[in-house]
């Protein structure tokens, strides 16, 4: 399916600005999905602009703050037409590679949020997500520690990542949050279980990661461990090795059946059914696939424009509850662990 003209736009929580109804994870150019070409990278970053993409989406813990950096002349060139989105949370180490902590307190998000805005090279951060919960913190004070921030003009709109319907209401109420980033995919439904929900009745903005299963759901590999290099951190990811990546390469089935109906891609239909669940569920839906490629990127947006019939959602609805393996080898830091 080609790609014609500027995506459709839709309101970023309630009150917020008009984004593109698709925006663009930034997360691999920097990290995570092996080597990256830096000239074809911003070629893409310009390439999602010009296809109506306004939301660019990066975090602190991407190349340990690398990719914020790369972003920043994107940035500065084009401020006033893109919505910029990043998160704080997750703390690395020096010394420890595999080390993932988790910070909610009050001083380390003024910490975090002056670290992104000195590498962005902006003034304010128009969504800033808390990366992952640390349940032993209180909302009333991490997220009030985010409303302080809205207040002094640093940020415009709170988002949070990876909670609970329960949680999404109490953070709400200490300050509306105008985003939730969560997985949400053909492979992974967890978010409909309470968070979506809770955003249909908060009128939040549901952001959709890894909206192609991390690339599993395009095709583009059947066996992550014998197939990616190295440094693709999907070598350890449950879903995509071994037998799981068998079995759940064979789910693939009625997904190709409907691309070629559509002379369309796997990834198209993948994207096209998320971009659904906003009628599907009555909420706003913006996903983020991340790509390093304008092929990709134009093929990505493509599925805006594409609408599955009844019949085709009704056969991709049993997919994910037959999906082998959890998203991550440790799901502790996840909505899924406390609901």
């Amino acid at each position: 399916m080609s790609d014609t003209g500027k995506i459709a736009t839709a309101e970023l929580g309630t009150g917020g600005p008009q984004v593109g109804v698709q925006g663009l994870g930034c997360m691999g150019i920097s990290e995570f999905y092996g080597d990256t070409d830096e000239a074809a990278a911003r070629d893409t970053l310009e390439a999602a602009l010009e296809a109506g993409v306004t939301l660019f989406d990066t975090a602190d813990i991407y190349g340990s703050g690398a990719n914020e950096t790369f972003l920043a002349p994107f940035v500065g060139a084009h401020r006033d037409e893109i919505t910029l989105a990043t998160k704080f949370a997750i703390e690395r180490s020096d010394t420890d590679p595999n080390f993932r902590g988790v910070r909610n307190d009050p001083a380390y998000i003024r910490q975090a949020v002056e670290a992104s805005l000195r590498r962005l090279g902006t003034d304010v951060i128009d969504l800033y997500y808390m990366h992952r919960r640390d349940p032993l913190v209180p909302f009333a004070d991490s997220v009030g520690a985010m409303a302080e921030l809205v207040k002094e003009g640093k940020v415009k709109q709170l988002g949070l990542s990876e909670v609970t319907g329960a949680e999404l209401r109490e953070a709400h109420a200490v300050h509306p949050i105008a985003a939730l980033q969560s997985e949400w995919s053909l492979f992974s439904r967890d978010v409909e279980l309470s968070a979506v929900p809770a955003a249909v009745e908060l009128g939040v903005t549901l952001v959709p990661y890894s909206p192609l299963g991390r690339g599993f759901l395009t095709g583009a590999f059947a066996d992550a461990g014998k197939e990616l290099s190295d440094g693709d951190f999907r070598k350890h990811q449950p879903r995509f090795t071994g037998e799981n990546a068998k079995a759940n390469a064979a789910l693939l089935e009625p997904v190709h059946k409907i691309a070629a109906a559509h002379g369309a891609t796997a990834a198209q239909i993948a994207l096209a059914w998320v971009q659904q669940r906003a009628q599907v569920h009555g909420l706003t839906v913006v996903p983020i696939p991340g790509t390093r490629k304008r092929s990709r990127l134009l093929e990505n947006t493509g599925a805006t424009r594409l609408t599955l019939t009844e019949q085709e959602l009704r056969s991709l609805e049993p997919i994910a509850g037959q999906v082998a393996g959890d998203r991550y080898p440790d799901m502790s830091s996840t909505a899924t662990a406390r609901e």
